[in-house]
């Protein structure tokens, strides 16, 4: 069976699961328009280790902030993994989505998924991937990891997966074979927190991410290296799916291009990935740049994800 067919399988039975938290009728129902009876349905990758709580906070002061500006209603959820997020979207249980562009393209390539707005933070849509050390595992460059324990995040992560794989892979690393032991925690967070409790030598994670483990003290920098830091990735995206009214597209449009400068809307309300404050949003936003993000990962097989998998299995 091919990683392909294996992958969207669990994807399938995830997305299910995490649909059934949404109305029954969900499927065969068009997508909502917003109002208070048909609530736009926003599905959330689990960004916070997986737990809904975390993830809502991240996210729950921009949709108030957009409920403020539009008088649109948003019904937030968050999906069981990145994989449940696509096909929540794709069967029709989401009308917004946030993930991130491997999920996104994934998304788009089924035919369910169109940009609708970027985070804007130090005048560019772009955030970055990491190769992390703890400080006493003796490395100090991407060779140095050959027989040192990684954690990685999920399988459909761009940032905890896919680039640092493509990282390791651009700087003559198979990670399945020159890697000791491989720990598929499964979200940026708990790569961190593998790496805060000494389960890993290295992990992969996005410097957002990062950035919010040191500001909770989740972690101490003190004790951890930048071993490698990817090129510029575009901002996760919040995602629209193409069924929904066109009048709610453009609203929703409009509200994300002005919503730093909107009346009433407090900067501590202009949050993005992982909660952290962002300048503004904008729906300026180009389908063929974030096509061609997937070169950064064309290294990344399905018979690499393949092999990576069957490693962490087995230790």
């Amino acid at each position: 069976m091919s990683l392909n067919h294996t992958l969207h399988r669990r994807c399938l039975a995830l997305g299910l699961a995490a649909a059934a938290l949404l109305p029954a009728a969900a499927f065969a129902q068009a997508q909502h328009d917003g109002s208070a009876n048909r609530p736009l349905r926003v599905v959330l990758i689990p960004a916070d280790g997986g737990t809904e709580d975390g993830t809502k906070k991240d996210f729950q002061p921009i949709f108030s902030a957009l409920e403020q500006a539009t008088g649109l209603k948003f019904d937030l959820k968050v999906g069981q993994s990145y994989g449940a997020v696509v096909e929540a979207q794709c069967n029709g249980a989401a009308d917004i989505a946030f993930y991130g562009p491997v999920s996104y393209l994934q998304a788009r390539n089924r035919g369910c998924a169109e940009l609708l707005a970027l985070a804007v933070r130090g005048g560019d849509s772009v955030y970055y991937s990491g190769i992390f050390a703890r400080a006493d595992s003796g490395i100090n460059s991407l060779a140095d990891l050959k027989g040192k324990r990684m954690a990685l995040g999920d399988v459909n992560s761009t940032s905890s997966f896919n680039v640092p794989v493509a990282m390791l892979m651009q700087a003559g690393i198979q990670p399945a074979r020159d890697l000791g032991v491989i720990n598929m925690a499964g979200s940026h967070a708990n790569v961190i927190k593998a790496l805060a409790e000494g389960l890993v030598d290295a992990g992969g994670a996005s410097f957002d991410s990062f950035e919010k483990a040191v500001n909770s003290k989740a972690i101490d920098p003190s004790k951890i290296k930048v071993i490698a830091k990817s090129s510029p990735i575009p901002y996760p995206p919040l995602a629209i799916h193409p069924k929904v009214n066109d009048s709610v597209k453009a609203k929703l449009r409009e509200a994300f291009n002005n919503i730093h400068k909107l009346p009433g809307i407090s900067k501590d309300q202009i949050r993005g990935y992982g909660g952290s404050k962002v300048d503004g949003y904008t729906a300026k936003v180009s389908e063929a740049e974030m096509a061609a993000t997937g070169k950064m990962f064309e290294l990344v097989t399905d018979q690499v994800k393949q092999d990576i998998m069957k490693k962490a299995s087995a230790r």
